[in-house]
């Protein structure tokens, strides 16, 4: 039987993302740890991100199949959607429903670190992710990324 409790700061950290260049490039700093895979978590995943100064979160994007909702732990992040910017503080939550086409990310404008818990669904199977700043989408089907006219 694995140990129900655990230090968050000792599960292993992913620095940076998997989107293809140029756009991984504001987020490879980002360090996310996939807090719920350490318990075998199926029906929801739960990470806590750190974005150091000038990091992004992730590129704008909104999900066709998963909801994603954020908790500021520590730091002001700067919230970015379809209606502006806005900056959050600790103890602020964020939600973001899916099939909403309304693109979201936390940008850290700050000189000092940001932490955030994300929390969202696990269906990698049948979730799109559109980027509707950026020329690029995640296609389920085809399982990656791909331009808006569907070449890789």
């Amino acid at each position: 039987m694995t140990d129900p409790a655990r230090d968050a700061a000792s599960l292993p950290g992913r620095t940076g993302s998997d989107y293809p260049a140029p756009f991984d490039a504001p987020c490879a700093a980002r360090v996310r740890r996939a807090l719920g895979d350490a318990f075998g978590l199926n029906d929801f995943g739960v990470n806590l991100l750190e974005l150091p100064p000038g990091s992004w979160s992730s590129q704008r994007h909104w999900h066709s199949h998963e909801d994603e909702f954020v908790y500021v732990l520590e730091g002001n992040p700067t919230l970015v959607t379809d209606a502006g910017r806005r900056r959050l503080a600790p103890g602020m939550v964020a939600g973001f429903p899916a099939g909403q086409a309304d693109g979201h990310q936390l940008v850290n404008e700050t000189d000092r670190p940001v932490r955030l818990l994300e929390v969202g669904g696990r269906k990698p199977a049948v979730d799109d992710t559109d980027y509707p700043d950026i020329d690029m989408r995640y296609d389920s089907a085809a399982g990656g990324y791909l331009r808006r006219d569907g070449t890789p």
